[in-house]
């Protein structure tokens, strides 16, 4: 495949616009379909020129960009380098295209593609330098976010937004000690000037070459920040750091003497205070730090002595859950010679809503989730958000009140899109067993107990009933099955859903139907998947019936995926209803609450018709 790039099955699916499900049908059905090039066994490797060829002859309308030929080409010069010098070798190209390069280290590269400087001017022809290579490296994240940590655009700018608090029309030097690909020293709103440093050299590159094409002003440096920190003595305007987690080897030994330990030594299982009280100590008197923590960190044993000292000193100032699960941002302060600390904390449930947070710092310290720093330092110091309830002043209460009645008002759903078909129209109906001897669908069960431990993300029956990512993980191994675009998956409950995103593997106790996409729709299959059984039933429950024989509407393509529409309309009401009922508690709840402490009462019509 030398001087032909390869490219995945999910390469080639969006190249031709399809499923992942539909490429792997293809590999299937079609003897003269290319056979892999590279690669492995579970994620081979195709060649680009193959695939076309065989899209074009059996008529498969796709389309190759230049962004995605580039791509493509970097990444077949990956054998002898990294993929992440590559990328940075590209960007520090782009830069030098637009003779911009500087004083920025080139990698000890020249990739064996005499081609690709010339495809790389044509990109930034076309989309101009800074998006070129946002392009690039959107395809690299995407290619290896298993293992890229990534912060997620709101929580970054979430983050750069508190640490501008406080009135500066101007921010001067914003630092991140930990700064990956620079996420966050990009999403700082208005800074002069970026300080970072990365661990990853190569990820160091990436970060410079990123900020340097956004035109700020910056300083990037490999290296260990607690270890060998690259600017020492440094006083930034304000400190940002999404740093790693549950790291042991931190260097607890030999740092145990060091003066930015100023609230306490972090205990060896305690790194992420480490990197708190790194933060502290970078930042100016009166400027703030934002930093990720795993929620863990607001409650575990060993950390409370910090934790309580930082109370004291007013230097954590608020502790925020912006996504359900975590993990939690610590907005830091450091304390002013002589400075009085405020005497509450804001512990927040954001919900989901990270913008919540700055609307809820506005009023601190008398905010309704400020809780008062002396009824925290006991012997948990225990600073989870979702442990401490607001104080239910009267105004607090009512705007509470209010919003739920509100949402439970605006909740009201719309009726699916359906006629009624008067004499009505029998369909011809099949069942799932048939659709199976036929070829149309392929049926896989989950082992029992996957190999535990390791890295490979588990879809669980919880995942599949909350619509949620993978929560579960296992080791790799021959015994597992590995989810693709376009699979449908279903509990024995009757709950199912379609996976829009493969590399999970299958959890136990759930079932999986791999469509044929030419003769199946998979919003179909999963609509009467969960429909059938649970009109079946009259619940949602456990409770089990014989799948292979549910009835399924024999249908074309076309009308397959029209009825589909409806079926994911009805699943929408479903989850709205659901909405409603969880509105409907919360406000039965507030009502009876509302009516014992007196915020609430009943209208006085209804109150003097009462009287005796």
């Amino acid at each position: 495949m030398s001087g032909d790039p390869g490219v995945t099955a999910g390469d080639i699916a969006r190249l031709a616009r399809v499923g992942r499900a539909t490429v792997s049908n293809w590999r299937r059905r079609h003897d003269d379909f290319p056979r892999p090039a590279g690669g492995t066994a579970a994620s081979p490797l195709f060649s680009l020129a193959d695939v076309e060829d065989w899209l074009r002859r059996n008529g498969k309308p796709f389309e190759v960009s230049l962004g995605d030929r580039v791509w493509q080409r970097l990444r077949a010069s990956g054998d002898d380098f990294g993929l992440a010098d590559l990328v940075g070798w590209a960007g520090l190209r782009l830069l030098d295209l637009r003779g911009d390069a500087g004083q920025l280290p080139w990698p000890d590269l020249e990739p064996d593609d005499p081609g690709l400087p010339g495809m790389l001017a044509d990109l930034a022809a076309e989309h101009g330098h800074a998006a070129a290579f946002d392009l690039l490296l959107q395809r690299y994240v995407r290619a290896h976010s298993r293992r890229l940590g990534v912060t997620p655009a709101d929580v970054a700018g979430l983050m750069t937004r508190l640490v501008c608090r406080g009135g500066d029309t101007v921010l001067g030097t914003v630092l991140d000690p930990a700064c990956g690909l620079g996420t966050l020293l990009l999403a700082a709103p208005g800074a002069r000037s970026a300080l970072g440093q990365e661990s990853d050299p190569s990820a160091a590159r990436i970060a410079a070459v990123r900020l340097r094409l956004a035109g700020t002003p910056a300083e990037i440096v490999p290296g260990d920040s607690l270890r060998a920190d690259g600017f020492p003595g440094e006083a930034a305007d304000a400190v940002v750091c999404d740093p790693p987690f549950g790291d042991r080897a931190w260097g607890h030994e030999e740092l145990a003497g060091d003066p930015r330990w100023e609230y306490g030594l972090p205990p060896r299982g305690e790194p992420e205070l480490a990197w708190a009280q790194h933060c502290l100590a970078r930042v100016r008197p009166g400027g703030h730090a934002a930093v990720l923590m795993p929620a863990a960190a607001a409650s575990r044993r060993p950390g409370r002595r910090i934790r309580g000292n930082l109370l004291r000193a007013g230097a954590l100032r608020a502790v925020i859950t912006a996504a359900p699960g975590g993990p939690d941002l610590w907005l830091l302060r450091r304390p002013r010679p002589g400075e009085r600390p405020p005497a509450a904390v804001l512990l927040l449930d954001a919900g989901g809503d990270p913008a919540r947070a700055e609307d809820e710092l506005a009023r601190h310290p008398d905010g309704e989730f400020c809780v008062p720093v002396i009824d925290l330092l006991d012997d948990e110091v225990d600073l989870s958000p979702a442990r401490h309830r607001p104080r239910q002043t009267a105004e607090a209460f009512g705007r509470r009140f209010t919003e739920v009645t509100e949402r439970l008002r605006a909740t009201a759903p719309a009726p699916p899109g359906l006629e009624l078909r008067i004499p009505p129209r029998p369909l011809p109906v099949t069942t799932i067993s048939e659709l199976a001897k036929a070829g149309a669908v392929a049926i896989s069960h989950a082992p029992a107990r996957p190999p535990a431990g390791g890295g490979v993300p588990v879809l669980t029956v919880d995942d599949v009933r909350a619509g949620t990512g993978p929560s579960g993980t296992a080791a790799a191994g021959p015994g597992l099955i590995m989810l693709e675009s376009g699979d449908v998956v279903a509990t024995a409950a009757g709950s199912a859903r379609v996976v829009e995103e493969p590399g999970a593997a299958l959890g136990p106790h759930l079932t999986l139907y791999r469509p044929d996409p030419e003769r199946l729709d998979a919003h179909f299959l999963a609509g009467v998947l969960t429909f059938a059984h649970n009109t079946r039933t009259g619940t949602t429950s456990s409770s089990r019936m014989d799948v292979r024989r549910t009835r399924v509407p024999r249908l074309s393509l076309e009308r397959q995926r029209a009825y589909g529409r409806v079926l994911r309309e009805l699943t929408g009401l479903t989850e709205t209803l659901r909405e409603m009922s969880t509105l409907g508690e919360a406000l039965v709840r507030l009502s009876f609450d509302g009516l014992l402490d007196g915020h609430l009462g009943p209208r006085e019509d209804d109150a003097h018709r009462g009287q005796v």
